[in-house]
């Protein structure tokens, strides 16, 4: 049972962890102002692409990251356009980008490269390199302390470390700025907020576009910080385990770190270890591979709990005449 909580598991976890987190608090951020965005997946996927690409013909992993968040807000304005503006099907809306990414992100990868849909493998300037915090070699040796602060906490590229500062940070503009509780208001009962003159249309747009730049985020950390390029399909479900992450959390920032730690741990333990003897009890690499997956079922049917979301999201807001 110690082995399930070594050091290079739980440092592991925090690694696969970080994009579910970037791709939750989008999430948070979107749905709280009453739109569902089920195209985490294809936002993160294209800034994937763009910041890998970039990255490779700059050398430059921060012109790459630029790149990865700007792609993510075009597909984010897109989706703000047809489900905000337009009205549209929400719903409709965020499956369509997927698509859109998972197809383009292959067709101008093939078209720019030439290596079967894959960017060229990332090296020096352009990934993001581990950053060692102050005193870790000195504290090493310490017992206990040593090995968690030195390798646990430490060693992790600068994009980990801005997701989990973005929890406190979303927490603090959620519930603590005027712009927070407009925000919030909007996704439960926007009249309100229109009868109070703020524009319901622009906090909503806001929201979008913050959930782009998230994403963006989520999205060159996988190319240029977990690995070395893109590769197809490399966000491998993680927009839709967020999305789950984020029903878990019931829609609050420091639950939402826990439930992508639960899911980025998990994630971990299949990555380390071939198979489980639990008491005689052989389990398979493959069933311990499939347990976000199947967690996120089990989240999404509704067996941890009844999750209430956002009294108004979903919905397009008519203006009253």
């Amino acid at each position: 049972m110690m082995d399930f909580i070594a050091i290079p598991v739980l440092d592991s976890a925090i690694r696969l962890s970080t994009p579910l987190l970037l791709a939750c608090l989008a999430g948070l951020f979107s749905e709280r102002a009453g739109v569902y965005d089920i195209g985490l997946e294809g936002k993160m996927l294209m800034a994937a692409f763009f910041s890998a690409a970039v990255a490779a013909v700059t050398g430059s992993a921060w012109l790459g990251l630029l790149a990865g968040i700007a792609a993510s807000m075009v597909l984010a304005a897109i989706h703000g356009v047809a489900a905000i503006t337009f009205r549209g099907n929400q719903l409709i809306s965020g499956v369509a980008i997927n698509f859109l990414a998972a197809g383009l992100s292959l067709l101008i990868a093939q078209h720019w490269f030439q290596q079967g849909g894959r960017t060229p493998s990332l090296i020096g300037g352009g990934r993001f390199a581990p950053i060692d915090l102050p005193l870790a070699q000195t504290l090493a040796p310490v017992p206990v302390i040593g090995p968690i602060y030195s390798d646990l906490l430490s060693g992790h590229s600068a994009l980990a470390y801005l997701a989990f500062l973005a929890v406190p940070a979303s927490w603090w503009v959620l519930y603590r700025t005027r712009f927070g509780l407009r925000l919030r208001a909007v996704g439960e009962n926007p009249a309100a907020v229109d009868t109070a003159g703020v524009s319901v249309v622009g906090l909503r747009f806001a929201a979008v576009m913050i959930c782009g730049i998230l994403c963006g985020v989520a999205g060159a950390y996988l190319a240029t910080a977990l690995q070395a390029g893109f590769v197809k399909d490399m966000t491998a479900g993680r927009g839709y385990i967020a999305l789950a992450a984020l029903i878990f959390a019931k829609w609050r920032p420091w639950q939402a770190m826990w439930a992508c730690l639960l899911f980025g741990y998990l994630q971990a333990v299949a990555l380390w270890y071939q198979k489980i003897d639990i008491w005689g009890l052989v389990i398979p690499v493959q069933a311990i591979d499939a347990l976000p997956y199947v967690l996120t079922v089990v989240i999404l049917a509704g067996f941890v709990g009844k999750a209430i979301p956002p009294r108004a999201g979903g919905e397009p807001y008519v203006k009253e005449r």
